[in-house]
């Protein structure tokens, strides 16, 4: 047996057993049983209440069960396979931005016939989007690598959360709730983001967020004047530690600007995903470019999958289905969905601005060095510039966070030659 032959095995063997069981109907196919025994450790049950949320930035999803104590307790994390727009809610159709914000999902809104393996509605337009004109339907949850305003997952992900909010509405909870944010609501975070054009928006969704991480209950969403309201938890010592909560977030959030965290902005190109996603499809690059020698793979009508293997672009075979391509020994059995479109697979770039903020006098500043006969001369430093790692760049500098520091002279009339020195974040 030759190199490249091994290879599509031993690849395809670490893949293997990842697309969906076809023992039952995929709507009806249960829990899997190292799930249901975390649920036994944590003192849960397949019919006990659930509660999903979702991080954009981090491209997660977690699940959360009620347990035996009446708290929500912790149950798995899902990787978000893809999802589009930048950071912000939801406003009009078209967008392609996912929602953000506090969500009911009952009974009905699963679909068990989706086009995208399964799926379930998240039931935006909510009252809150409803208040400032927000238009779009049918945002889901769903399969199949590929996004336009949803989260899209793989078909065996999806397959699991489908059962498990499943069997919590057939145990009686009559709709659950699905909390989406921008990212982890942490004190940190919303220093970084306050200048940030939805931050007013974002410090409503952290008062639900730190309601729920305080006392282990679901948030009692409501809206009112066009903002999320909280209602008070009927047990005042639950409501006591709520309110304890947003006290002392309140609190680190102005210790930190007060110290000088800086103001981020983050854009997307068009959205992004979990960084196993991004390994993953980088191994398929490598693993295409092995078997096509650098020569990208496009799909047929039917849907296929476009790879830049090497340095040359190029197009060889139109394969008439997905399984076709050689690039199937990782799309088909990882359960992205039997057509992987393009844009699953073009992991939109990033970039993060930094906004200088005001330092604390014993911050120490380090200006890049110019000619040395200006050594002594007193510089004034501009905006840092951060960059998250880009999977197209093969330059050094795109495969860690970095800043670009310059500094000017404080004498605008008489400009000097600077230089840049580019440095790894610590």
């Amino acid at each position: 047996m030759g190199v490249r032959a091994r290879t599509i095995l031993c690849v395809a063997g670490l893949l293997a057993g990842a697309a969906p069981a076809a023992s039952a109907p995929k709507h009806l196919a249960p829990v899997p049983p190292a799930t249901l025994a975390l649920m036994a450790a944590r003192n849960t049950a397949p019919s006990a209440p659930v509660l999903l949320r979702a991080y954009k930035q981090e491209s997660e999803i977690e699940v959360w069960k009620r347990a035996a104590d009446g708290r929500f307790v912790h149950l798995k994390t899902f990787p978000i396979c893809r999802w589009s727009g930048q950071l912000g809610p939801k406003t009009r159709a078209g967008d392609r931005q996912v929602p953000e914000g506090f969500y009911s999902v009952a009974a009905r809104q699963l679909n068990p016939n989706s086009a995208y393996y399964l799926s379930f509605d998240v039931g935006y337009p909510n009252a809150y989007d409803r208040a400032h004109g927000g238009t779009g339907s049918a945002l889901m949850v769903h399969g199949t690598c590929s996004s336009a305003g949803c989260f899209a997952m793989t078909d065996r992900q999806v397959g699991e959360i489908y059962a498990l909010v499943r069997d919590a509405l057939a145990g009686g909870q009559a709709a659950f709730q699905f909390q989406a944010f921008p990212f982890r609501m942490t004190a940190r975070a919303l220093a970084r983001h306050r200048t940030d054009r939805h931050i007013a928006f974002w410090r409503q969704l952290k008062e639900g967020s730190d309601r729920f991480e305080a006392t282990g209950r679901e948030p009692l969403v409501g809206v009112e004047g066009g903002r999320y309201v909280f209602a008070p938890y009927p047990d005042p010592e639950v409501e006591a530690l709520a309110l304890a909560r947003r006290t002392e977030e309140e609190a680190r959030i102005q210790a930190l600007v007060a110290e000088g965290t800086e103001a981020v902005r983050t854009t997307y190109a068009d959205g992004g995903q979990h960084p196993s996603f991004t390994a993953m499809l980088r191994r398929a690059g490598a693993f295409s470019a092995a078997v096509t020698g650098g020569i990208a793979v496009s799909g047929g009508a039917t849907g296929g999958i476009t790879v830049t293997g090497g340095p040359t672009v190029a197009t060889a075979t139109a394969y008439a289905t997905p399984a076709a391509s050689p690039f199937a020994a990782f799309i088909v059995p990882a359960g992205l969905g039997e057509v992987s479109r393009p844009e699953a697979l073009a992991l939109a770039g990033r970039e993060v601005v930094v906004i200088p903020a005001r330092r604390r006098p014993a911050a120490p500043i380090h200006p890049v060095q110019v000619a040395a006969t200006e050594a002594a001369a007193a510089f004034v430093p501009l905006p840092a510039i951060e960059t998250e790692p880009s999977p197209f760049s093969r330059l050094r500098l795109a495969e860690e966070p970095s800043r670009l520091t310059l500094a000017a002279s404080p004498e605008p009339a008489r400009p000097r030659f600077l230089t840049a020195r580019f440095a790894a974040l610590p």
